[in-house]
C-alpha cells in the first residue's frame, strides 16, 4: 500500500499486515521508530503531484460522468494527457 501520512495507524498498519500488504509510507513524528523508508515511499510524492494534476481536469474533479465506465474512461483519457505532457 502506497499513502500518505494520515493513513499510519497502528490498527490499519496491523490489519494490512494481517492481509500481507507491504506498506510504504512515511510514519508520523511519533512512530518513527518504526521508520519505513522503502523506495515506494520515497517516491511517493509522485502519486501525489499525479493526482494533483489529475484534479485539474474540471470533469475529473467535479465527476460529471453520469456513469461509472464513463467516469473511469475520463481518469484513463486525463493520465494519458497528463504522460504525453
Amino acid at each position: 500500500m502506497i499513502a500518505d501520512k494520515a493513513f499510519d495507524s497502528n490498527a490499519l498498519v496491523a490489519e494490512l499486515n494481517d492481509r500481507g500488504a507491504r506498506i510504504a509510507y512515511p510514519s508520523t513524528p511519533p512512530a518513527r521508530r518504526n521508520s519505513r523508508s522503502t523506495p515506494a515511499s520515497m517516491n511517493g510524492h509522485l502519486i501525489e503531484n499525479f493526482f494533483c494534476k489529475l484534479k485539474e481536469f474540471k470533469r475529473v474533479t467535479m465527476r460529471a460522468c453520469k456513469t461509472d465506465q464513463s467516469f473511469e474512461a475520463m481518469i484513463y483519457l486525463a493520465a494519458a494527457v497528463i504522460n504525453s505532457r
